[in-house]
């Protein structure tokens, strides 16, 4: 019975065994104690002939070794679309913590200013050691600084689920920018790599396994170079005609004109640009959890940022489905599931063309289309059942979905030159499923702006206020949609000086008196088990705070209305804006679980039924 390897060991072998499926023919090692794991795999892998090993006693000498092979080797073949593009070949140089690592800095300054790409492997110590005193233990985290085109601290191996794959994705990144496959500006990349005890593999040494059996099994991503031509295509795997558009913030128009043009069903977030059009589908959070509809899905092209979407995510990390990531310019791609197949910058302009589809989702299975259109259609019926204006003709404070029909009002006064500012958490998410359901025509859908590269709540009212600024140059009106917590974090957004420039700017606050998005997430279970358990929650993230908006609009010298149904929500919204006004709407927040579930369940229950 063969011994179990440490994780250290694992951790390292998997990392080694990758560096030389990604390309990397040599290694300098400098010995070390921290830095055992990885010199046992090196060893191994240069017995297999995996890659050439060179071993040096003193860092420095190392590291300009390993820049010295960097320098002379031949490139590396890459293909863009169909152009062959020579990048450089990377070399990795491995050390062991302390000053070791300090004795690389004068290579990586090298490196860093001819654009070689050295590969820093760096031991370190785990997390729970530092600052403790421990030998040979320093912060050694961005010790290159800016001399490097990628850094990261990778957290010491302990044997978790899914914890190679996710080191091979970190390894497969810093490989990528050392290569310069995103922007064409090879160089240094420092990876630091914690280990724990123990440090070896075990005694007596167990006979290496064959070489092609070796490097630990895991779906790499292809990062494809700028082709130096036109922009070269995605080598689609599997059916093409089972492919889903993925929009994420930011993707813009082109994801739309894609699926259109290839006749694949689209799941875009507000923000993203690329909403509506007859292949949008509706509600998609909820469609996503009808397995008998998801579950023919081979492919997933993404653009853009999807945050949205705990769903979207976990179709984007299933094994069976291949991700392609189109993601332009120089700067990470956006790969939360750590399961992208390949990373291209842009596709060729006859993917998005109507007259040469390039897959076989118009021709092939037209079926699959078509499910999801019908499923599309049978989600929206129920969100236009749940937010029609005689469901809270009573009232917004007490109707069921209240926030969603509030979310519907808002977006259905909009016309496609006016732009809504919408705020994360619940906002944007009761926006999404409502979004498009009054603008039937396919160019009448208003510009949605986000702050979704970070997702926060903070400064969103001064964001909104300077794009107010910024559209009314252009003959724009704009608008915003955000909770009350988000209102309140940014109050101070409210405030302009008598010097300062008016700007015409409505404030649509959903107030429900605190963090309903957390009654929506696991903590909203919490909240139902017991007596203690709604107290805690309803202190720790509810978070009540029983302000009074008009007091504060007062104080800042802006307009306030609060409205009580949605026709006077209607109303005051097609009234013109002058100055800065605070439109206030009350909702309820304590079923908001049992409302969000209930609405999920009936959109599944209509899909299944077109199915």
């Amino acid at each position: 019975m063969s011994a179990v390897l440490p994780p250290s060991i694992v951790a390292a072998r998997a990392l080694v065994a990758d560096l030389a499926l990604q390309g990397v023919r040599d290694v300098v090692l400098a010995p070390g104690s921290r830095s055992a794991p990885l010199a046992y795999a090196l060893a191994e892998a240069a017995d297999a002939g995996l890659l050439t090993l060179h071993v040096r006693v003193d860092e420095r000498t190392a590291g300009f070794l390993a820049l010295g092979l960097a320098r002379g080797s031949e490139p590396v073949l890459r293909h863009a679309g169909g152009e062959p593009v020579q990048v450089p070949r990377p070399v990795a140089v491995v050390t062991t913590s302390g000053t070791a690592v300090a004795n690389l800095h004068p290579a990586v300054l090298e490196a860093h200013h001819s654009g070689v790409p050295l590969v820093v492997l760096a031991a370190d110590r785990p997390h729970e050691l530092r600052g403790t005193g421990a030998s040979q233990t320093t912060d050694q985290v961005g010790i290159f600084g800016t001399a490097v085109r990628y850094a990261v601290d990778l957290p010491a191996p302990d044997g978790r689920d899914g914890e190679v794959r996710d080191l091979l994705g970190t390894l497969g990144r810093a490989l990528a920018a050392a290569q310069g496959l995103r922007d064409r500006h090879p160089g240094p990349v420092h990876v630091n790599v914690a280990f724990r005890d123990p440090l070896h593999p075990p005694v007596p040494l167990a006979p290496l396994p064959p070489a092609e059996t070796w490097p630990v099994g895991f779906r790499r991503t292809t990062v494809a170079p700028p082709a130096p031509g036109p922009a070269g295509d995605p080598a689609l795997q599997g059916d093409p005609a089972r492919t889903l558009v993925v929009a994420g913030d930011g993707a813009g128009p082109v994801a739309r004109a894609v699926a259109e043009a290839q006749g694949w069903p689209l799941l875009a977030e507000p923000s993203s640009g690329a909403c509506g059009g007859p292949n949008a589908v509706a509600a998609y959070r909820s469609v996503l959890g009808v397995e008998e509809l998801t579950r023919d899905v081979e492919q997933v092209v993404v653009f853009g940022r999807p945050t949205l979407s705990r769903p979207v995510q976990r179709l984007l990390g299933r094994p069976d489905v291949v991700v392609t990531v189109v993601a332009p310019d120089g700067g990470p791609w956006p790969d939360a599931a750590r399961n992208a197949e390949l990373v291209v910058p842009a596709l060729a302009d006859r993917w998005s063309s109507p007259t040469a589809p390039v897959g076989a989702g118009s021709e092939g299975d037209g079926g699959f289309l078509d499910r999801w259109r019908a499923a599309g259609r049978a989600a929206a019926a129920v969100v236009d059942a749940a937010t029609a204006d005689a469901a809270v003709a009573e009232g917004l404070l007490t109707a069921p979905h209240a926030a969603l029909a509030v979310a519907r009002a808002v977006a259905s006064v909009l016309g496609p030159d006016d732009l809504l500012v919408v705020g994360s958490s619940n906002p944007v998410r009761d926006l999404d499923l409502v979004l498009g359901l009054d603008h039937p025509q396919a160019g009448d859908l208003p510009d949605v702006l986000a702050n979704r590269g970070l997702a926060g709540i903070d400064g969103t009212v001064s964001t909104a206020t300077g794009v107010a600024h910024a559209a009314a140059r252009q003959g724009r009106r704009t608008r915003a949609l955000v909770g009350d917590l988000t209102f309140l974090h940014d109050a101070g957004g409210l405030l302009r000086g008598p010097h300062e420039p008016p700007v015409d700017l409505e404030v649509v606050v959903v107030n429900d008196d605190g963090g309903s998005i957390f009654a929506t997430l696991e903590h909203g279970e919490l909240a139902t088990s017991s007596t203690r358990g709604a107290a805690t929650f309803e202190r720790v993230f509810g978070t009540p705070h029983g302000a009074n908006l008009a007091q504060l609009c007062a104080g800042y010298g802006v307009d306030h209305q609060l409205v009580l149904d949605v026709g006077s929500l209607r109303h005051a919204l097609q009234a013109p804006t002058r100055g800065v006004q605070v439109i206030e709407v009350h909702v309820p927040r304590a079923d908001r679980l049992s409302e969000t579930r209930d609405l999920a369940a009936r959109v599944a229950a209509a899909v299944r039924e077109t199915l």
